[in-house]
This record gives structure tokens, sequence and C-alpha cells, in this order.
């Protein structure tokens, strides 16, 4: 990239008229200027500019090469422009990982910055396998639980409250536990990403302990899954059509128990809250479509949290058992 400098100091040099003026817009001296111009037409073997004590004047061979130069620095001028735009206006692609079901969140925190910004254009991946953030080239992910050591920075959004669930039917076919130990002896809906691998041993053991607490109280159930889920909207419709109980997401669920179409299992126990975690890269050079996008699901998951009644932290709400 060396080689090319001394071109675009030679076409600043004719742009601007004289040396000096080319050494204070490319924050060089004149000397400086006049030496990598001399540098160029000895490596050349020819000569670009009649020099005077008043003034330049291009030579037949400066003429044939002056628009060429002059195209490479407009080309330089508008990679910066383009690189100061990234940097400062919200332009481009944005790209999203998040896990299904999270379109209901998503949807209401990005649609105002997408209508305020028309040349920001949103491609969502949903997926709750982890896929490779760099191979996808994510801008931001959002994740629920725990997170692998990673070099990218985590920001927590908010606590997701989960709860356990039946639908009435499987209420009345299979019993109403009445205690934590009595969980054991039902039929469970999980969720998982061991299913994703197709080796017996990723299948062996479809164990999942339930971590359950009563003010100081805490217990661990164990379970046996019937159905294994990669996701939770599955896993949720499952439990809908009275296939087992399941523990899901509060706020997803919210409805069906407003509507009597699941019912919440032991709802004097609780678990502890799942956090849910913005994923982006080191803030170092990060463009303004991520800083935006970043501060918008700030704003909106901090509404969640700042809204009990209808959403994330609620607690209580529906049918029990």
């Amino acid at each position: 990239m060396n080689d090319l400098k001394p071109y675009a100091v030679f076409a600043e040099t004719v742009s601007t008229g004289s040396m000096s003026a080319a050494a204070r817009r490319l924050k060089m001296t004149p000397s400086a200027v006049s030496q990598t111009i001399r540098t160029l037409e000895n490596q050349m073997g020819v000569t670009l500019l009649h020099r005077s004590t008043r003034k330049l004047s291009l030579t037949e061979a400066g003429a044939r090469c002056y628009p060429h130069c002059l195209r490479l620095l407009d080309a330089a001028n508008a990679a910066k422009q383009s690189l100061l735009q990234a940097r400062d206006a919200p332009v481009g692609e944005l790209r999203i990982a998040a896990p299904l079901g999270f379109a209901p969140y998503i949807a209401p925190a990005l649609a105002p910055t997408l209508s305020e910004w028309p040349n920001l254009r949103l491609s969502l991946i949903v997926d709750d396998a982890m896929i490779d953030l760099i191979d996808a080239r994510i801008d931001i992910a959002l994740r629920v639980g725990k997170l692998s050591d990673s070099d990218w920075v985590a920001r927590k959004l908010c606590d997701f409250e989960t709860v356990l669930c039946a639908s009435p039917t499987y209420a009345e076919r299979q019993g109403i536990p009445l205690a934590p130990n009595d969980l054991e002896a039902h039929q469970w809906i999980t969720v998982s990403q061991e299913i994703v691998d197709s080796s017996p041993q990723a299948n062996s053991s479809p164990n999942e302990l339930l971590k359950l607490r009563k003010g100081a109280q805490r217990l661990d159930i164990p379970i046996r899954a019937r159905i294994v889920c990669t996701n939770q909207v599955t896993a949720r419709q499952m439990c809908e059509e009275g296939a087992g109980m399941a523990r899901l997401i509060y706020t997803d669920v919210l409805p069906l128990l407003e509507s009597g179409a699941l019912v919440r299992v032991l709802p004097d126990w609780k678990f502890d809250p799942m956090p849910v975690m913005m994923v982006m890269r080191p803030s170092q050079g990060r463009p303004a479509k991520v800083k935006i996008a970043s501060q918008a699901l700030k704003r909106h998951f901090a509404d969640l949290k700042s809204n009990p009644e209808s959403h994330a932290m609620t607690q209580g709400g529906g049918p029990t058992l």
C-alpha cells in the first residue's frame, strides 16, 4: 500500500496547485511532499511536474498520469466517507441472532429504529442452537442462561422467570402434584440441545435436575424426560397438547395461563431466574448500527422489567395446581 502513497501525494499537489497547500492537507511538510514526488519520478524515469519559483505545471507524462491518480484519491476519500458513515449513522445490514420465540421482544424493540433509519436493514437469525457468531457475521446475539467463555462482551438485559406448567387435560389424566417429591413420577417435556448430537452417548441420559426453592428451602428433584425438544416453542406446544409437564418461560406462557389453556404447577415453589444476555463484539470500533440497536434493546428490556404485570419479571397469574 505504501506504493500508492506517492500517487496520492502527486494528485493532491496538482489538485491544490502547490506543494505547500498539498502539505497542509496531507499533514506533511512541503519538503516531504517534494521529496515524495521526486522519488516517484526517479523510480519511474519520467518527470511529472515542471517546477519554478512561482508555479507548478504538468509535463505530458504528468498530464496522462494525473487522471488515474485523481481516481485513486477519489476512491480513498469515498472509502473514508463510507467508514465515517458506518461509524456515525446506522446503515447497512444489522445481523442479530436470537433463540426461537424471541421475535415478540425483538420486533417492538427494533421497529422504531428501523423506521427512523431507512438505510438500515435487519437480518434476524432465529435458532436455539449456538451458532458460530463470527462465521455467521453476527453483530448482536441474544442468549438465555449461562454463556460459554468468549472474547465478546456480554451485557445483562433482564431476568426471565420460569414456571412449571401442565395442561388441564394432563392434570385430569395424570393427577395433580401436591409436593415437589411428586414431580419425579410424572411425564416430562424438557428443552435440550444435546439431541442435535446423533451419537448414542448424547441420548443415553435424558435426565434433568429441577432446582426448586421456597424461601430458604431448596430442593433438587431428578426427572426423566419422555419428550426432549430443541426449543421452548415446541416444548410449550407439546405441553398444551397434554403430552406432559414442562418448565417454561413465564412471559411466554402468561396468555395461556390467563386463558386456562395451561395451568401452573406448585406455584409456591420457584426457580432461580434465567438471565437474558446481549452479546456483542468489543466496543472499540463498534459501528453506529450496533450502538443504536443495542441501546434500543436495552430500553425495551428495561421496560419489560419495569412493567411486571405483562412481562418478564411477573410472579403468579393464571390458574394453578
